[in-house]
């Protein structure tokens, strides 16, 4: 087990993953889509030479070749920015991965306003949607490092395909190491009986911890949830927090349609209907700007979050 609280990056805690899984399996191996210095898969490149494949600028290609390495018997982490390794690549994936049953882990990084600077043609707000049409498949979206660490390990340990949505500047250091996290499992942070806030991922999982502080301040206690893994979905925490709170807000990076937060009243239609609010993007493309612009032009603020469950609580 690694403690990730000397990293400096989530991309950091993505790639120490996937070393220290080559360096214990020997059918681990890496393809890039010509962006090594994006994600940093150059330490890969430099401890297991061959068993890396640069494909080029041309992600759907590289997810074919990932499908064929799969079929020798090897194990393969694909990476591109969220926007390549979801809408460019996806009939690939479907199909050559998934429906013919290999093993590959695409790796989706900068996901939604993440992707900040590069702007609206590099932000993938419906990659949730359409992974999860895909049967079996893993999604995750850690909100840490400590987390993403080890939510790739148990991907590759689980014996499915998986999708890893994962920013790559900056860090949130979360959970200590030894913290029980466990794939399929949200996490609980805070306890209140007021309401219950499930997010997703570092950047509204953040937001969302600040959030309930505000509303601590205006005597609302709310429940917090990490809801780092998307699919398979915890629906034995989501019904327990139905019934303890009658009150859900889901906060996440990306569109309501096919995300997390349609999954989660989609259930909840069918077994204890509740009162339930969204943050998410609603129909709009993304756009330019810094991570704090981005997070208060989508209304991802704490003040956003706390004000859309001050008023489900009212």
């Amino acid at each position: 087990m690694r403690d990730t609280a000397d990293l400096g990056n989530m991309k950091d805690a993505v790639m120490a993953a996937i070393i220290d899984l080559a360096e214990e399996h020997k059918d681990v191996v890496m393809l890039e889509a010509d962006l090594m210095t994006c994600l940093g898969s150059t330490g890969f490149k430099k401890k297991f030479p061959e068993r890396f494949y640069n494909c080029g600028i041309a992600e759907a290609n590289m997810v074919g070749v990932a499908a064929g390495l799969s079929s020798m018997g090897f194990v393969p982490f694909a990476d591109s920015f969220g926007v390549f390794s979801s809408r460019r690549v996806y009939d690939q994936f479907f199909l050559s991965v998934n429906y013919a049953k290999q093993r590959v882990h695409l790796i989706g990084t900068d996901p939604g306003v993440v992707a900040q600077v590069n702007g609206g043609t590099h932000m993938p707000f419906e990659d949730i949607a359409l992974m999860r049409q895909i049967p079996d498949l893993i999604i995750i979206d850690p909100s840490d490092g400590q987390s993403c660490y080890e939510l790739i390990r148990q991907a590759y340990e689980s014996g499915h395909s998986s999708y890893i949505r994962v920013g790559r500047r900056g860090i949130t250091h979360r959970y200590p190491v030894g913290t029980k996290i466990q794939l399929g499992k949200g996490i609980v942070l805070t306890e209140g009986d007021d309401l219950a806030i499930i997010a997703e991922g570092e950047t509204l999982v953040n937001e969302a911890t600040k959030a309930v502080e505000i509303l601590k301040e205006k005597g609302i206690k709310a429940t917090l949830v990490d809801m780092h893994t998307i699919k398979p979905l915890d629906t034995e925490l989501i019904e327990k927090l139905a019934k303890k709170t009658g009150r859900i807000l889901v906060c996440e990076n990306g569109r309501y349609a096919g995300g997390l937060g349609e999954a989660v009243a989609g259930h909840l239609a069918k077994v204890h209907p509740t009162k339930m609010d969204f943050v998410s993007v609603g129909e709009r493309f993304g756009e330019v700007g810094n991570l704090a612009y981005l997070i208060k032009a989508f209304n991802f603020s704490a003040e956003d979050i706390a004000a859309k469950a001050e008023a489900l609580v009212k």
